[in-house]
């Protein structure tokens, strides 16, 4: 009788050969939507770069990444599995295997194929992911610049440490990781097969195994002694405990050491290449044991022998030559070689008419504080609660009636959390598309009040500059993406801007080529996907003429079409050539520079208006402003300018991206007249001067002359924020005319607990570039450093900002202001090389608490020398500083001095508020002529205390004078009759 199969049974394997098919098809649509939405990303990103013409820049980048990645696959996997092959294959046919390996082999048999050809795969999958994301360095090396000049140890191209040691050592790690996997594969494979047994202390290997494994170490160690010769170069970029460079030490102890363990090393590699012919393991062992204790006693202990009881005891005369060529190439690297350094006998003494020869300098020093009127900005010109102002506004300068004038600027940006609960997809995505308006006020004005003029303003723009499109398309906090256009006739929906008083909203439509068209079907689907959005495929608004607009911050358009520079983290617009445009400086860097110091990039340009980020890395010792960048702030437009064509980096980007570049002659001079000198490369600058002003290596070596950057002295005591840069116009020594400058200034750098917070450099640079179609000035980036003496302790900003805090006088007057719940801000401590010393100027804001207030300025602090000054307008503040009459004009000059307590300035036959300027003024003079007859007393120069006492006795006459007069104009009763009051209407 035939069996009975139940039920269950027989339909078990028909309900498993049916779900097959379904998760066949499951797998192959789920496929299918990973590879369409992979396709779509890589559609988007072809259609983003193609757009804005740098396609070239995409194709190249992915094109190398493949080809690497295949390159890194097979030299990772072809060796790993012909090891593994080779060693199966010659494996032995009866070995005796124990137990434990028995079970191993059966475990590992029903998955040897897929192991031989997985972990191959595998490991050539990593290997290939890893040489990808080096596609950089490698299209660097292939396309590298010579720098012209050579290292002072080896005499090498600096080319060579740029762009061929770092690849050369890759390949060579590499290939190392690549033999070391496939002899720990060849050994583990022989030990399962049998080809390696360990019996008690014996291990047999067999003759085949044997083979393999020695020519496997022999490569390895070839290997290894490519690397190590390759290190004696690397000492010239090494950084050590004293410089950044080969020391006395290396030169004559890790060089030749490092030559040495070399050779040790070739000639081991030959022994166990001998091994794999003769089969004798006990030379190559006996050379490995070598190589170890060679590389212990020549690699370690002969350098510490060297530096701890030849070097130290001597070092300052020893290193002298190494730090001499560290100090050379840092300043070469940094761009710092041609500093012109200016002896400053700064004067400290406030005479009357001091200010006469820098009036130009005087008259644009800036009150308006980027980074505290912004409040006034919103309050004044924001007009929606859509618009917006960042924190932080921009300084630039324009032509206005023929001179060049210091202004603050910001654009007038988007700002979609404003629309609250109307925050639909469609206003959002098709109507609030743009921001309006550059908003521009003077930086060396303000209003009777206190607010900022401003030269450009309100809606529609109007003002003092060149007309300009003002529509802002691309801004720093444009929306994720827009979708704007139309078809013609078509009515427009996105809103231009909002009309006043009563009139209706006006509305616009982009006419641009600001972004990918969205022209099909296909089109809108990829887009759709790329932003999650399926109102971008369903809704009617969106045509085949409309386009979308993403990735629109400046600084992130810039950086994907040249990803191969560093940009500066500020990026600032302005009006050119009828637009307005982003300007954003791209850099070069390197961390291979040899004998240069290296610098940590975040912490350099790190201060109290921002804190950055580490790069991927961080410490570099090279920099160049290589690229001027402009964004147009209607269409998105990038543009690349060549601005340092000597710059062999860049010129190794220009053979890879042969179009991506301008040349600087096509700059036009409207454009020139706005770039700058670069703040983040100033930064950079300036950390490095703080050493490397000192080019005498014996005063190096004991940093008895080393400097730093002052804190911020507006921050709190508890923050350690760096006082940041900052761009004045300003004429320094050297220097015929006023110039736009960015500057810093230096103190003595931290011994102990505390520095002393005297000033010891100002460094600046002139950053005006000129205004001639592609030419740049002739002293643009000529930096200059005064350094004072020693014995010359004019005080820091620290110092000033504590005078200021501390003068019972500005106390009790910041106190009147306080009154009626008013905050006092302190904006930033300007410090301004005039009157053959340094005058530092505070403008002081006061901002009531109420939740739409601003900052107004109120008061202004100077000091120059020990002598301080606090008055409504700088312009009145210079004069009772200097002694009645400074000699020069600030700004602010036409500005109505007011009441202490605010109110109108005084009628005729009042006390004038001259009065209070001429008695401070006599006060100063009375405070200085005190402190001569003491000098004098103490240096028993009895002239001089003679001379003191009558410039005393003259001072206290002058003050009877002027309270007489006080008084008896406070005193006297008026002949005129009383105003008749006018009746009140209510």
């Amino acid at each position: 009788m035939r069996p009975r199969v139940s039920t269950a049974q027989s339909q078990e394997p028909r309900t498993t050969r049916r779900r097959a098919p379904i998760a066949i098809t499951i797998g192959i649509v789920g496929a299918l939507v990973v590879a369409f939405f992979v396709f779509a990303g890589i559609y988007a990103d072809i259609r983003w770069y193609d757009q804005l013409g740098f396609l070239e820049v995409l194709t190249t980048e992915w094109i190398t990444r493949i080809v690497l990645f295949f390159v890194g696959f097979i030299a990772m996997a072809l060796p790993v599995w012909l090891s593994i092959q080779i060693a199966y294959r010659t494996r032995p046919v009866y070995a005796k295997l124990n137990s434990q390996l028995d079970r191993y082999q059966e475990i590992f048999e029903p998955l040897r194929r897929l192991a031989m050809y997985g972990i191959p795969a595998v490991l050539g999958i990593f290997a290939g992911v890893s040489t990808a994301s080096r596609w950089d360095s490698v299209l660097a090396w292939l396309n590298r610049t010579p720098f012209g000049a050579v290292d002072p140890q080896f005499q090498f191209d600096i080319g060579f440490y740029v762009f061929e040691l770092p690849f050369y050592r890759s390949i060579v790690g590499f290939a190392s990781a690549v033999v070391l996997l496939s002899g720990l594969l060849v050994i583990a494979t022989n030990y399962l097969y049998g080809a390696i047994r360990v019996s008690g202390r014996e291990v047999v290997i067999s003759k085949a195994a044997r083979i393999q494994i020695a020519i496997t170490a022999g490569l390895y160690l070839l290997l290894q002694a490519v690397s190590i010769w390759f290190d004696q170069y690397a000492t010239v970029t090494e950084t050590g405990s004293l410089i950044t460079g080969a020391s006395y030490t290396d030169v004559y102890a890790t060089i030749p050491g490092r030559q040495i363990l070399s050779v040790i090393a070739a000639v081991v590699a030959v022994l166990f290449l001998i091994t794999a012919i003769l089969g004798r393991w006990r030379l190559p062992l006996v050379g490995a044991v070598l190589l170890i204790v060679s590389s212990l006693l020549i690699g370690s202990l002969y350098p510490w022998v060297v530096q701890r009881f030849q070097v130290d005891p001597s070092a300052r005369a020893l290193e002298a030559p190494y730090i001499d060529r560290n100090i050379d190439e840092t300043r070469d690297a940094f761009g710092v070689a041609d500093i012109e350094e200016i002896p400053y006998e700064a004067k400290t003494d406030a005479e009357p008419g001091a200010l006469r020869a820098d009036a130009g300098t005087t008259a644009s020093i800036r009150l308006m504080d980027p980074a505290v009127i912004s409040p006034a900005f919103r309050q004044l010109e924001q007009f929606r609660q859509y618009y917006q102002f960042p924190e932080m506004l921009d300084v630039d300068r324009y032509q206005i009636d023929g001179e060049s004038q210091d202004t603050v600027v910001a654009i007038r940006d988007l700002n979609l959390e404003g629309l609250n609960d109307a925050q639909t997809w469609f206003n959002s995505h098709l109507v609030y598309t743009h921001g309006y308006g550059l908003v521009a006020a003077a930086g060396n004005q303000r209003s009777s009040d206190g607010q900022p003029v401003f030269l450009e303003s309100g809606i529609p723009s109007s003002g003092t500059l060149p007309e300009f499109e003002p529509r802002v398309y691309f801004g720093e906090n444009s929306p994720e993406y827009s979708i704007v256009g139309a078809p013609e006739g078509a009515p427009p929906i996105e809103l231009d801007y909002p009309a006043g008083g009563e009139g209706e909203p006006q509305q616009t439509t982009f006419t641009g080529d600001g972004g990918p068209v969205l022209d099909n079907v296909f089109t809108k689907l990829v887009y759709a996907l790329k932003f999650q959005s399926e109102q971008i495929f369903l809704s009617d608004q969106v045509s085949n003429e409309s386009q979308i607009l993403y990735d629109r911050n400046p600084i992130e358009r810039v950086q994907k079409v040249a990803p191969y520079l560093t940009l500066d983290s500020d990026t600032y617009p302005s009006v050119v050539d009828g637009r307005v445009v982003w300007i954003v400086d791209g850099y070069t860097l390197s961390d291979q520079y040899p004998y240069s110091n290296k610098v940590s990039y975040s912490e350099a340009i790190s201060d109290s208006e921002a804190v950055q980020q580490p790069l991927a890395f961080d410490e570099v010792n090279y920099i160049r402003n290589s690229v001027k960048a402009t964004v147009d702030a209607y269409d998105g437009t990038v543009t690349l300018y060549a601005w340092d064509e000597e710059d062999p980096i860049l010129q190794t980007w220009q053979k890879v991206f042969p179009n991506a570049l301008k040349d600087m002659s096509e700059m036009s001079g409207e454009l020139m007249s706005h770039v700058r000198y670069p703040a983040d490369l100033f930064k950079m600058q300036r950390a490095v001067l703080g050493r490397y002003h000192v080019t005498d290596p014996v005063t190096f070596y004991s940093r008895e002359d080393a400097w730093t950057t002052p804190l911020d002295p507006t921050q709190s005591a508890a923050t350690s924020f760096l006082q940041p840069p900052y761009y004045l116009t300003m004429q320094m020594p050297g220097q015929e005319a006023p110039t736009y400058s960015i500057y810093s200034t230096f103190i003595p750098e931290a011994r102990g607990s505390a520095s002393r917070n005297v000033l010891r450099g100002y460094l600046a640079v002139d950053s005006d570039a000129g205004s001639t179609d592609g030419e740049r000035a002739e002293g643009y980036g000529k930096l200059r450093l005064l350094s004072l003496p020693e014995d010359d302790n004019v005080p820091g900003p620290g110092q000033v900002q504590n005078t200021f805090n501390s003068d019972p006088t500005v106390s009790q007057s910041l106190n009147l202001l306080k009154q009626g719940q008013s905050d006092v801000i302190n904006g930033n401590l300007l410090t301004v090389p005039v009157g053959g010393g340094l005058l530092y100027v505070q403008p002081v804001y006061v901002q009531s608490t109420g939740e739409t207030s601003y900052p107004l300025l109120q008061k202004v602090l100077v000091a120059f020398g020990d002598e301080i000054a606090f008055q409504d307008t700088l312009d009145e503040a210079l004069n009772v500083l200097f002694g009645g009459d400074s000699g020069a004009a600030a700004g602010d000059e036409e500005v109505e001095p007011t009441t202490p307590d605010g109110g109108e300035p005084p009628a005729e036959g009042e006390t004038p508020t001259t009065t209070d300027t001429e008695l401070q003024s006599l006060l100063n003079r009375a405070r200085q002529a005190i402190e001569d007859k003491q000098q004098a007393l103490q240096d028993g120069d009895w002239v001089a205390y003679g001379a003191a006492d009558a410039e005393l006795a003259e001072i206290i006459s002058e003050l009877i004078v002027l309270a007489d007069d006080g008084a008896s104009t406070t005193d006297t009763p008026s002949t005129d009759a009383p105003a008749t009051e006018e009746p009140s209407n209510g």
